[in-house]
């Protein structure tokens, strides 16, 4: 039985661990070839040999680096449908304590990261036929979490900005929907490590409905990028999904 992407080639930034990892290991379940991409390049090799993919240094900040990974990707596999911007990075601090050189951090990271991938991206998915471009926000970016300004400021930004990609996409008649998720608490290295558990085991977040307040687990992150990569979802551009258990929705915060 044909998987839910087969044929497609994606590819994913920030891929090596975490939320994206997750993404590389479901889309590549369900058919897809993937290319994961990090600055970690080695364990991006690591995830890549797993899933029988292939593997790019990238740090999304760079635009030389980002005009050659898609250049890459074209020579090698002549097409590109699924772009997952998942790269990124969060420094806890409030508005007195963050530094202009770490607010520009964050915005290099998520926003210009986001920008170019989208950028350089979009013509070869649209000579490809189209595709799905899947953004990777925040809940925080729908809330007031006041030790996070720079973090919350980046992820507003990508929310605003796929709106606006899809609505061009739409426009040019490419075939490319582009749609922005949101994740609330999910146990990552990186939640681990700032909530005071760095060098502990993550946790294994357990099957069917989790209480509030539960942290969600990566496949529930990566089953709704794939839910968006899937010609299933071709009604679906411009949106903006949480993935948070109800977190933004409940009025008592």
């Amino acid at each position: 039985m044909a998987g839910r992407v087969e044929g497609k080639v994606a590819l994913v930034t920030g891929g090596a661990m975490g939320l994206g990892k997750a993404d590389c290991e479901l889309l590549a379940r369900e058919g897809a070839h993937v290319i994961v991409t990090d600055r970690e390049v080695e364990l991006a090799h690591e995830v890549a040999h797993a899933v029988h993919g292939d593997a790019y240094a990238l740090d999304v900040t760079q635009e030389d680096q980002w005009q050659d990974v898609i250049a890459a990707v074209e020579q090698r596999h002549g097409r590109l449908d699924i772009l997952v911007n998942n790269a990124g990075n969060v420094i806890f601090e409030n508005i007195l304590e963050c530094s202009l050189d770490h607010f520009r951090l964050h915005m290099a990271i998520h926003v210009e990261g986001t920008f170019l991938g989208c950028k350089y991206a979009i013509p070869l998915m649209a000579k490809s036929g189209g595709g799905s471009i899947i953004n990777m926000a925040s809940t925080a970016s729908l809330m007031g979490y006041g030790t996070i300004p720079a973090y919350t400021a980046a992820k507003g930004a990508i929310r605003s900005m796929t709106k606006s990609i899809a609505m061009f996409c739409q426009d040019e008649g490419n075939g490319i929907r582009c749609n922005v998720l949101m994740p609330g608490g999910i146990e990552t290295p990186m939640v681990r490590d700032i909530s005071g558990r760095a060098g502990e085991a993550l946790m294994e977040i357990p099957d069917g409905v989790l209480p509030k307040e539960s942290l969600g687990a990566p496949r529930d992150v990566a089953n709704a990028v794939l839910f968006l990569a899937e010609d299933a979802s071709r009604f679906l551009t411009g949106v903006e999904i949480p993935i948070d258990n109800g977190l933004f929705a409940r009025p008592e915060r």
